[in-house]
């Protein structure tokens, strides 16, 4: 093409119409592909930056799905606690049952003197018997405390009565005129009274004290009671144990570790706990031995109450820890939306100036076409000239 020769005119519109189609086509792929940017050509520093920014949004991104999982950890395990709480209030109205139910035995424990007594009620001291400075003691069982009672000369039924109240028992003469050591513990009616001592000049002796006699009728309701509150453990083992999510149980103590950002360096462990009957320190009741009276039951009522009260603690502790992994998950949505925006701020074209741009161009490229043609009209007057 050197043996071409252009005048200067025609070159310079030349130029500039090539000039002119080269920026057409740039804003045309900008268009067509929305971004002002599509490879380290067009800008190193923002084609590099946005790529930065990109691959930490979906690295973060991907830790989205595990976040989600760990709620739904946090929300099962609170949701087995919701339902454990549940159960445990029912042992409990079972156990406030067992309570409004009769005593369960008809007769309590009782000690009673090996021989008739000389004296009498208003005294019982005769000199031979009991004489004065003699002592009596009992000695303390699960239900009454020990106590000593010593007799003066003129100690009626009423004094001694007096004395043995403190440890809930009571002193009275039967039918045989034998001297009579009753509990008189209610809440602890099951309990046998200790062993009665007489200590002095006095020849009175007691036999063993005797084990108080069982109510058929209401121990068979305690019987009935404890199957219910047996039936209500086995479920509070069985819905710890289905309290899990996609393999982690954190009412089995398993541990729940969730991370937050792309390095792991910002985490999270929740760590379980065990709330199967023997985590919270309940077990199941055996009839013959548990609900046998209030004293028992009051017993079960304690360790319910403790129960409750780690299950609270607990649900507090997880409802704690779901709100710091619902802040983070929204905090990570926020940001990946924060990054998105700032690498597309770097790389999206503005498609309503590159229209304009576009619109501009194709004008300018018609101006330039005429402009080619005006100076081309002088070599062609020197052509007719020839002519």
């Amino acid at each position: 093409m050197s043996g071409i020769v252009l005048s200067s005119s025609v070159r310079q519109n030349l130029l500039s119409l090539q000039s002119t189609a080269d920026l057409l086509s740039t804003t045309q792929s900008r268009l067509a592909t929305g971004n002002k940017v599509n490879s380290a050509l067009d800008n190193p520093t923002n084609f590099f930056t946005a790529q930065g920014l990109n691959n930490r949004s979906s690295d973060i991104n991907n830790l989205l799905d595990s976040i989600g999982n760990g709620v739904q950890v946090i929300q099962a395990a609170n949701q087995g606690i919701t339902s454990i709480q549940k159960l445990v209030d029912t042992a409990k109205s079972i156990a406030n049952q067992a309570l409004q139910a009769s005593t369960g035995y008809s007769a309590k424990s009782s000690a009673t003197s090996s021989a008739a007594l000389a004296g009498t009620a208003a005294n019982l001291v005769d000199g031979t018997q009991i004489a004065t400075g003699d002592t009596l003691s009992i000695a303390a069982s699960d239900a009454n405390p020990a106590v000593t009672f010593t007799f003066t000369a003129t100690t009626s039924l009423d004094d001694l009565n007096a004395a043995l109240s403190a440890s809930s028992l009571k002193a009275s003469i039967n039918s045989d005129n034998k001297l009579v050591i009753t509990s008189t513990n209610n809440d602890a009616a099951s309990s046998t009274i200790g062993a009665v001592t007489f200590a002095g000049t006095g020849t009175l002796a007691f036999a063993a004290p005797v084990a108080p006699t069982a109510d058929a009728d209401s121990q068979s309701v305690r019987k009935n009671l404890i199957t219910q509150y047996n039936q209500v453990i086995d479920q509070i083992k069985t819905t710890a144990q289905d309290s899990s999510y996609n393999g982690i149980n954190l009412l089995a103590g398993d541990q729940l570790k969730l991370v937050f950002n792309e390095t792991g360096k910002s985490t999270l462990t929740v760590q379980g706990v065990n709330f199967d009957p023997d985590g919270l320190g309940l077990s199941s009741l055996t009839a013959g031995t548990d609900f046998l009276d209030n004293a028992g039951t009051n017993k079960v009522l304690d360790t319910l109450g403790n129960a409750s009260t780690a299950l609270r603690a607990q649900a507090s502790a997880f409802g704690s820890n779901l709100s710091v992994v619902q802040i983070r998950q929204d905090f990570n949505k926020n940001l990946i939306n924060v990054l998105q925006t700032g690498a597309s701020n770097l790389t999206l074209a503005d498609t309503n100036e590159e229209a304009a741009n576009s619109q501009a161009l194709s004008t300018r490229q018609s101006i330039a076409v005429s402009a080619l043609a005006l100076a081309n009209q002088s070599q062609q007057s020197v052509l007719q000239l020839l002519r």
